[in-house]
């Protein structure tokens, strides 16, 4: 039994972590209990020593000295400062009326503010309630068919995993050793390219379904001429504003992810002030869930750093190495053997688990596949967008579950009776937009330059290239940085040590 434990030690570990999860224990203990457990368990079987763990408090104070991890606060606290700020209510209800004559077109002004939305705030929760209180209403006010509303709302929400600022993205370039801003710059066209996906499916539907998605009626289009041009234009300099402050300045290399961070916080201070929205309360709450968020991220990240640790000690690396370096298919078989594998576990984890957990066991095989990480990454984020809309545990279905209306209600405008949405109609208007998120991962596989193409020119070193050559002093020699001639080392250089002992003790004689 001894022997099957040690030779099984890494499967062993990484099972009882799965099981520790479906037990629903909280994700950053179950990590560190299992890595700690398994510790003991491998020290007692004589497979390491108690040194092993010397190695955790410099770790730890390693994720509290990362300045990367610090956009995660910053890029938190903008977004639930714009969240009531009033930004989100001027752009749906501008860009509603810009395409209110076509049809469909609230649902456009939803995907197109969502994309805004994201840019901006980084932050699902923000995008997907702030939508969901506003659109929803006027959707199923003229006429919408209620999953296509809600549907279009948690998916367009959920671009904020996907087009930089995002969270998600933050931490699969701090998992991956890679750079912030070169994973922006990579995940910013199929950000787009999903974002212009979502409208195909709009059109599609106007098409075959017009009644579907109806046009807004003329008495509904309150702005026209020059006064809507004059509100669209005054609606998007705000948010415009922010994008160049946040991704403008990282993407020329003005700041870093953090200064950009701190920037479009700071913007989103002066835009709340100027909209007169800005109070004690609204501060005390942001800085409240800023805390409660970043305090979240780093216990999971300390956990995970726990696992980690004894995971590798016990060749888990080496496990998981060989389990996905020995799939048919090489390098297709891979990825398409981890999509599924994050596909299903989406299911249960949310992205900062996903992120935490799998990503690091991935990263160094993928590398040694010879896979851009970079690549990798955005693959992985796309993906990984997906656990915000599965039924029945996506997170962007329960925040618009928590914001639509449950039960029949007269609307005050029309004075019709509006039935109330039901959660299988939220479930079964996400499942569309799953699939298009589906089929945007088969195209960031098929067409690695979605993603390459927005990289520029990189130089790539070959670390197995490079060689150091220094020039070791003689022993004994002085410090100094003129390097003497070959005659005058010879006779300057002092008399080795030993050479001169055993002198001494033979003249002494």
């Amino acid at each position: 039994m001894t022997a099957f434990i040690i030779a099984n030690m890494a499967p062993l570990m990484f099972g009882a972590l799965v099981l520790f999860l479906l037990c629903g224990y909280p994700v950053a203990f179950a990590l560190g209990a299992n890595g700690l457990l398994f510790g003991l368990l491998g020290m007692e079987l004589g497979l390491f020593h108690v040194e092993l763990f010397q190695a955790l408090p410099e770790r730890v104070f390693g994720i509290m000295r990362n300045e990367t991890l610090l956009a995660i606060p910053f890029f938190t606290f903008m977004g639930l400062i714009l969240e009531r700020s009033g930004m989100a209510e001027d752009l749906l209800d501008t860009i509603g009326q810009l395409f209110g004559p076509i049809r469909g077109g609230l649902a456009y002004a939803v995907i197109f503010v969502g994309a805004l939305l994201a840019a901006t705030t980084g932050v699902v929760a923000a995008s997907v309630i702030s939508m969901g209180l506003i659109s929803l209403p006027i959707m199923l006010r003229y006429g919408y068919d209620p999953r296509l509303a809600t549907g279009v709302i948690a998916a367009s929400g959920t671009l904020a995993q996907i087009i930089p600022p995002s969270l998600v993205l933050i931490i699969m370039a701090d998992q991956l050793g890679r750079s912030v801003g070169d994973m922006y710059q990579g995940a910013m066209f199929p950000g787009l390219v999903l974002t212009a996906m979502y409208a195909g499916f709009i059109a599609l539907t106007t098409i075959f379904r017009p009644s579907a998605a109806p046009a807004l009626p003329l008495d509904a289009r309150t702005l026209r001429g020059f006064k809507l041009v004059q509100k669209v234009l005054f609606s998007l300099v705000p948010p415009l504003v922010l994008i160049f402050l946040v991704l403008g300045t990282i993407f020329i290399g003005v700041a870093t992810p953090t200064e950009a961070g701190a920037m479009g916080a700071a913007g989103a201070l002066i835009l709340a002030v100027i909209r007169r929205r800005l109070s004690v309360d609204l501060m005390k709450q942001a800085m409240e869930s800023t805390a409660k968020l970043s305090s979240f991220v780093l216990f999971i990240l300390i956990g995970s750093t726990v696992f980690g640790l004894v995971f590798r000690a016990v060749n888990g690396d080496l496990w998981v190495e060989h389990l996905l370096t020995g799939l048919p298919g090489g390098v297709l078989g891979f990825l398409i053997v981890v999509n599924i594998l994050v596909f299903v576990l989406a299911f249960f984890l949310d992205f900062f688990e996903l992120a935490f957990i799998i990503v690091p066991l991935l990263g160094p095989v993928a590398e040694k596949l010879g896979i851009d990480l970079i690549w990798f990454g955005v693959l992985l984020a796309v993906n990984m967008q997906t656990s915000f809309m599965h039924p029945p545990f996506g997170f962007a279905l329960f925040f618009l579950r928590s914001v639509a209306p449950k039960d029949d209600y007269d609307d005050k405008v029309t004075r019709r009776r509006i039935k109330g949405i039901k959660t299988t109609d939220i479930y079964w208007g996400a499942i569309p937009f799953v699939c298009i998120q589906i089929i945007m991962v088969g195209l960031v596989i098929a067409f690695p330059s979605l993603v390459e193409g927005g990289l520029g020119s990189r130089t790539k070193v070959d670390v197995n290239t490079i060689h150091l050559e220094i020039d070791a002093p003689a022993y004994g020699a002085p410090e100094s940085s003129d390097t003497p001639s070959e005659e005058g080392a010879a006779e300057d250089a002092p008399e080795d040590p030993m050479e001169a002992l055993k002198r001494q003790l033979q003249e002494q004689k």
